[in-house]
């Protein structure tokens, strides 16, 4: 999980970000599928997205403030951050936001965007997300597996996160899926490990995943 620092300045969420260079080509409107499980691209402003958007950054925010003032976020300020996080950068043509369902029902995300120049093919990986239900699955590898397959299609061959240390479900799963922890790429206050993984080109097969509790 790609982490939103606590409100009211989320540090995983998109910041404002526009894309730079010449338009880039977005991702193709496929999805995948295994058993239950569906994914496929799904704009930012849908019911279901800005759903999935507000438990997340309800969660990473609650996580943070129990651990380090022994309460949950303030409801108002809980609401500001929600707000200020459009996911513009989650949009074609510098980026995409991927849904995942589970029997149909909306059950998680992650989102890819293009950084910096296009020519240096360097993605960003975003909003990775499962509601607790639906943990323990498999989701969250085949979510990964289609947002790596997305920043493939935007012309990346590099993709990078950050997150905090109390998140170490996610640390273990981004390690687990080949992810290897890096020096700082932002200056972001909240986080606090970074990692990136090189994409194979779309004609040499990823090393086989495991499916992955999240």
């Amino acid at each position: 999980m790609s982490t939103p620092a606590p409100t009211p300045s989320p540090s995983a969420a998109p910041s404002p970000l526009p894309p730079s260079g010449p338009p880039r080509t977005a991702p193709p409107a496929t999805g995948v599928a295994s058993a239950a499980w569906s994914v496929s691209p799904e704009d930012v402003g849908s019911a279901d997205a800005a759903a999935l958007w507000r438990a997340y950054y309800t969660e990473v925010s609650d996580r943070y403030y129990l651990l380090h003032e022994g309460r949950r976020s303030d409801p108002d300020q809980l609401a500001r951050g929600i707000a200020a996080e459009t996911g513009e950068t989650l949009r074609p043509p510098g980026g995409t936001l991927l849904v995942a369902r589970y029997d149909g029902v909306a059950a998680g995300t992650a989102g890819v965007r293009l950084l910096g120049d296009p020519e240096e093919g360097v993605a960003e990986l975003k909003r990775v997300f499962l509601l607790p239900r639906f943990r323990g699955r498999g989701g969250a590898a085949l979510l990964i597996g289609a947002a790596e397959d997305a920043a493939r299609a935007l012309g990346a061959r590099r993709l990078i996160l950050d997150t905090r240390s109390d998140l170490v479900e996610a640390r273990a799963l981004y390690a687990r899926l080949g992810y290897r922890e890096t020096a700082p790429y932002n200056d972001d206050a909240y986080a606090e490990h970074w990692y990136a993984k090189e994409l194979p080109p779309p004609d040499r097969p990823p090393t086989a995943r495991k499916p992955a509790a999240h």
